[in-house]
């Protein structure tokens, strides 16, 4: 999902949700029908697919699908990416970044999208959409995705995929989209007076951007699990409607990560365009600034409270997610030596474990040819697999003249 790595500033965190369940009779039945994943080897029809406590049964299945992905990572398509708004910053890397490298060495298949037409109801990014695409390619390369197993490409450059949202939009209703707690909060945190068709649209062209693929593995938080109900809404009804007993799409599954809760240095939501969010790109000096004019708390000695102390909770954990430690290990080493302990730890852990990204970073940085022929070859490989999905689905739906 689109942040699935967020570049847009959004909080890392994992917040509450809620599955909307299937208006129609009929789809509830396929509902419950279609989560039993026997092709994966698991069987969940004992449980409800919404269960009273909520979480439990995705956190399940996500379970049982780590445990599969590294029997057999090869029967497994993943689709994720980010939208072109800036650098990608730390947030993003212990997010999803650190994740997709994961599932890539483990040998799983994966599409990174860079949604390009997601940010064109922001001027300010779409002015300068060329530079943030190159950005996200140069922080992919430098955390690891390898292109040579990994395809990078951009929305726009895949009419075939942008196609799919058309026979999408007719199987998804206005309630329903109306509905959706994430469009809600990108409307309100839009603060516009009123909205684009493409912002309340979002989720329908996110289903087309997984399921082009046939992508049955989408690595989400919590928050984003009603986006990727849309898209497994989408897939069964074109399944039912123009199928005749033939799963022409996959119902995606998620892959549950739980993002650390990670606050710009503010004490705020990280985000670039607030400064308070150390880019994978920021020099060693430039971090040691951010880091050094961070927001702490009155009290001198140092804890992991992030309830209580959530600013130097967040930049203890910051500390331990470079270390490979225990946040409250960290913090009882600092004990009573006070925020400017605290800082030099957080920094020196900071530039320690990014300088390798950085060297990378540059190096890529200095043969722009290269970026520019990774989403070339990103983008044919791309089209290629949107087209073959678009004739089948025409095909399917008795419209290939």
């Amino acid at each position: 999902m689109h942040d699935l790595g967020r570049s847009d500033g959004r909080p890392f965190r994992v917040s509450s949700w809620n599955v909307p369940s299937p208006s129609d009779p009929a789809d509830r039945l396929t509902f419950q029908e279609n989560h039993m994943i026997t092709d994966f080897g698991l069987d969940y029809s004992a449980e409800p697919p919404v269960p009273a406590d909520g979480i439990s049964t995705v956190q399940r299945r996500s379970a049982a699908l780590e445990e599969l992905i590294h029997r057999d990572p090869g029967r497994f398509r993943v689709l994720t990416g980010d939208r072109p708004t800036g650098r990608l910053h730390l947030g993003h890397y212990f997010g999803t970044l650190h994740n997709r490298v994961r599932l890539q060495d483990l040998g799983v298949e994966m599409l990174v999208i860079i949604a390009d037409y997601q940010v064109l109801t922001d001027r300010d990014v779409a002015d300068h959409l060329t530079e943030h695409v190159e950005d996200l390619v140069l922080d992919y390369l430098a955390v690891g995705v390898d292109p040579e197993r990994a395809t990078i490409f951009t929305h726009s450059a895949i009419p075939a995929l942008n196609q799919l949202l058309l026979p999408f939009l007719s199987l998804i209703t206005v309630a329903e989209l109306s509905r959706n707690p994430t469009v809600k909060e990108e409307i309100a945190q839009s603060q516009q007076s009123s909205v684009s068709g493409l912002m309340f649209t979002y989720p329908a062209h996110q289903a087309a951007d997984i399921l082009f693929c046939k992508a049955n593995l989408v690595p989400v938080g919590q928050d984003q699990l009603p986006h990727l109900e849309v898209t497994r809404t989408i897939a069964r009804r074109f399944n039912n409607r123009y199928g005749n007993g033939v799963a022409v799409f996959p119902e995606p599954d998620a892959l549950l990560s739980a993002a650390p809760l990670l606050l710009g240095t503010d004490g705020t939501k990280m985000s670039k365009s607030r400064g308070n969010a150390i880019t994978l790109a920021a020099s060693a000096d430039e971090t040691a600034k951010l880091i050094r004019g961070a927001k702490t708390d009155a009290h001198r000695h140092i804890t992991y409270e992030p309830a209580t102390r959530p600013e130097v909770s967040s930049l203890v954990l910051l500390a331990s997610l470079c270390l490979g430690s225990d946040p409250h290990q960290v913090a009882e080493d600092i004990g009573g030596r006070g925020a400017s302990a605290l800082k030099e730890t957080v920094t020196e852990a900071v530039n320690t474990f990014l300088a390798p990204i950085r060297d990378r970073r540059a190096l890529y940085a200095q043969d722009r040819g290269h970026i520019r022929k990774v989403l070339r070859d990103g983008n044919e490989h791309a089209t290629a697999i949107a087209q073959t999905t678009l004739d089948e689905v025409r095909a399917t739906m008795n419209a290939l003249y």
